[in-house]
């Protein structure tokens, strides 16, 4: 069977991305990064999504020697000209710190109207390969970030992204059907023919 590895240690990313990707390519097993060797993590140098994606398959190919997965993704806030982008995991300086990058994004947009706070979850997918194939894909989850945290589910900014024509946020979503309409869900949607194609296994992405 082959190996698939999804390259993040975002625990909530791995999750999500095993979902997605493991009944959709019969053949392949995915596996995280707790199960190979421990491997430096790639610095996200990239200027855009794409780039720090196809960073961090690059350097998970180059440690482990199998065909990887990776994904970089963050929210973009109209009013703040589209940050904190490829800045949303370290918003607030902490790298991961969920409370900190939230209340940080809140607080910056305190005074800002309602009709004002639109934007959008962007992912960029990537797929690499031993053999030096290189596949990327983006997609974009639009809606509005809330004044307040309402939710249980997911991870991040979940709490306070209210997905467009929803009446719950992102983090009040049940895990499958956030998969179903996510800006990861629709990346890797896309990218699993992709996924299914170079790897000789069969798609059965569906919907």
């Amino acid at each position: 069977m082959t190996r698939l590895l999804l390259a993040t240690r975002n625990a909530g990313k791995v999750a999500e991305l095993q979902r997605l990707l493991a009944s959709a390519v019969p053949g392949v097993e995915v596996i995280g990064p707790r199960d190979v060797p421990e491997y430096p993590e790639a610095p996200e140098t990239g200027a855009t999504f794409e780039e720090n994606a196809l960073l961090k398959a690059r350097e998970a190919v180059r440690y482990t020697g199998l065909p990887a997965v990776a994904d970089d993704s963050g929210l973009t806030v109209d009013a703040l000209n589209g940050m904190p982008g490829i800045f949303s995991a370290r918003w607030s300086g902490r790298h991961g710190d969920d409370d900190a990058n939230t209340a940080l994004l809140l607080g910056q947009l305190r005074d800002v109207p309602d009709e004002r706070r639109g934007g959008g979850f962007v992912c960029a997918a990537a797929l690499v390969t031993p053999e030096g194939v290189e596949h990327v894909l983006r997609a974009e989850w639009r809606g509005a970030v809330l004044r307040e945290s309402r939710g249980s589910h997911g991870f991040g900014y979940d709490p306070v992204f209210l997905p467009a024509g929803s009446a719950r946020t992102a983090a009040e979503m049940e895990p499958a059907e956030k998969d179903a309409v996510s800006h990861r869900g629709q990346a890797f949607t896309a990218l699993l023919p992709v996924v299914a194609e170079v790897l000789g296994g069969t798609a059965a992405a569906g919907g």
